[in-house]
């Protein structure tokens, strides 16, 4: 996803948080703590907070997540992982807080905690993998991982 797509589809907070939420818990959300689910939302103390009637527990949609207790807009998180998602040779600290005018300790942070996701995923690669790059001098097109 390049930036352009990234600025069209969340422009603001709000469209953040709809995303979070649709992708973590559907049409069903869900207590972090409890795992209830007799929720609801809190309008008056501030965008995309929850309140469980089960054990009393209010929490966002970033609970327990990467995103949990930053203060920097969830925007300028989505844009850090496309950079650094798209980034052919790495991308230092520096760059990225230029990017997002960000103080570049803030920006080191970010890019540690989206690395430390990146390296939870249990996943391997699967099914058809395209490449599209020289490994070792010999150019690779198509490379098939058999499941």
């Amino acid at each position: 996803m390049n930036l352009v797509s990234v600025m069209e589809q969340f422009p603001d907070q709000e469209s953040c948080i709809e995303h979070l939420e649709s992708i973590r818990w559907g049409n069903n959300p869900q207590c972090p703590k409890c795992e209830g689910v007799n929720l609801e939302r809190k309008t008056e103390s501030g965008l995309g907070r929850w309140h469980c009637s089960d054990c009393g527990a209010s929490f966002k949609v970033t609970s327990g997540t990467l995103f949990a207790g930053t203060k920097i807009p969830l925007q300028k998180w989505f844009l850090a992982i496309s950079l650094i998602a798209n980034a052919k040779k790495g991308l230092s600290s520096c760059q990225l807080a230029r990017d997002l005018g960000l103080q570049q300790k803030a920006a080191w942070r970010i890019m540690m905690k989206i690395r430390a996701e990146m390296a939870k995923s249990s996943s391997l690669l699967e099914g058809i993998v395209e490449a599209d790059e020289h490994i070792s001098g010999v150019e690779t097109r198509r490379i098939m991982i058999e499941q």
